[in-house]
């Protein structure tokens, strides 16, 4: 298993929503958590994967994904069974479209 932490600092921020969940952990799938924590206007991300050498990917997904929302003071928790980008790209959409919408 790979462990992986990316922070990005200078993001929008919103007060909308706590925390939503996308997805599960099964195989070619993943789980993301989002929540919202005091983090000094950063968002903290966590991946935590089964397939190595992809750092340079989930970089560009998560910079691409945290680029796009409001998620200054926000904790993302990735866990992934080798899901490709498109899907990790989806369950974020996904997660971030339920913490706007300000529901579990």
């Amino acid at each position: 298993m790979e462990q992986l932490r990316f922070s990005f600092e200078g993001l929008a921020s919103s007060s909308r929503g706590v925390y939503a969940i996308a997805g599960v952990v099964a195989s070619g799938d993943l789980e993301v958590l989002v929540e919202r924590q005091a983090l000094d206007g950063r968002c903290e991300v966590d991946v935590n994967t089964s397939v190595h050498g992809f750092e340079t990917t989930w970089r560009a997904v998560m910079e691409r994904f945290v680029a796009a929302r409001p998620l200054a003071d926000t904790r993302i928790t990735v866990n992934d069974s080798g899901a490709t980008p498109a899907v990790v790209s989806l369950r974020l959409a996904q997660a971030s479209q339920t913490l706007d919408e300000g529901r579990p």
